[in-house]
């Protein structure tokens, strides 16, 4: 077994990213030395447990850790207070203590939740990530970003709290029905875009083939997680260079919003179309040549992406609502509309300077385009 090791460099909270196939079955000897007591909590949810729980629990047991679980609901609904709290609850029973480790197995929306119940319990237990699917391998696990949504929108309340190791096992995407899976390429591509011109050139030619070929499909986990963890490192706070990773995200959380947050538009798919949207507008304002956005969009059509807001089933609110469901994001400074922006392929940037009715004018016409 090939595995690979990121290192995510941040002092005293440094931790490393493993990457390979079959982790999961080592996961009792990769946690145990973090281990000040053999105990650990794993919080799952109802899709992933009856496919690999079992097999992580006799990994954990195998090396004489107590452990102890709890399935929440599968889907974005469950990040949220309800589920938030019953998580924060059931670790308390369990007596879980800040010496001890809270394993978040499943994907972003676990890891995000969890990651946050782990961030306020007792001000702050250990936890690890296993993620188990392509988005939250490649971005979501790592980082520290935790949190939950509110009724207001997406990730509005949550903590930095960065795990104690990663484990991603890509073996495990194998089980991955391919809309998931390419919801999660919508991510991967995101960093091609954002600052590795030649990652897209090879995705280009070799994304087809990740999810039959593990080599390749672990070559662009691996990319992705060194690109994102060289980002954390120098700003793990998000103050500057790390807005950088939302490329895409601004559209994508104003569309997921205006669906309700359901199985009509997943995560990874939202920042595919928002990664489009973002390449239409920067050509728009003069700053990349128009070769850059038919590029991105021609690939996400190879891969059998939506693209285009006409890709989202079911009704969606005008342009101008959309842009003041805009006005709720985390980038919002000051009242202004941050945006990711590109120069070209792998050359992104932070505009605080967008016009919204530019915005409103590149909405309208998506939207005309579903009619």
């Amino acid at each position: 077994m090939v595995v690979d090791v990121v290192p995510v460099a941040l002092g005293a909270r440094s931790y490393e990213v493993r990457i390979g196939a079959g982790l999961m079955d080592r996961a009792g000897a990769e946690i145990a030395p973090l281990l000040k007591r053999k105990r650990a909590a794993v919080v799952t949810d109802e899709t992933v447990a009856p496919l690999h729980l079992a097999r992580l629990v006799a990994a954990l047991e195998a090396e004489g850790i107590a452990v102890a679980t709890l399935a929440l609901p599968a889907g974005e609904g469950t990040k949220g207070w309800e589920q938030f709290s019953r998580t924060v609850e059931w670790l308390l029973e369990q007596k879980i203590e800040r010496r001890d480790i809270v394993v978040a197995f499943g994907g972003g929306v676990i890891g995000d939740l969890v990651g946050f119940a782990a961030a306020v319990l007792r001000r702050g237990v250990r936890f690890v990530q296993i993620p188990t699917t392509l988005l939250a391998q490649v971005d979501s696990s790592v980082g520290g970003k935790t949190g939950i949504n509110t009724a207001q929108g997406k990730n509005l309340v949550g903590a930095f709290h960065q795990p104690s190791l990663v484990l991603a096992d890509i073996g495990v995407l194998e089980t991955l029905p391919q809309r998931d899976f390419l919801a999660g390429y919508g991510e991967v591509v995101k960093y091609g875009l954002l600052g590795d011109a030649a990652f897209f050139d090879w995705l280009e030619v070799e994304g087809p083939a990740l999810y039959a070929d593990a080599a390749k499909r672990q070559r662009a986990v691996r990319r992705s997680v060194e690109m994102k963890a060289g980002i954390v490192e120098r700003d793990e706070t998000e103050e500057g260079e790390r807005a950088l990773l939302n490329l895409g995200h601004t559209f994508c959380h104003a569309l997921e919003k205006a669906t309700g947050y359901s199985d009509r538009l997943l995560h990874g798919e939202g920042v595919a179309i928002g990664c489009a949207l973002a390449f239409e507008l920067s050509q728009r304002l003069g700053l990349c040549s128009q070769e850059a956005p038919s590029r991105v969009r021609a690939h996400l059509r190879a891969m059998g992406m939506k693209v285009d807001l006409a890709d989202i089933p079911g009704d969606l609110p005008g342009a101008e609502a959309l842009v003041a469901l805009m006005g709720q994001d985390k980038k919002v400074v000051d009242g202004r509309l941050r945006f990711i922006l590109a120069r070209g392929i792998g050359e992104a940037f932070v505009a605080e300077d967008v016009p919204p009715a530019r915005v409103q004018a590149l909405l309208d016409e998506a939207l005309a385009a579903r009619r």
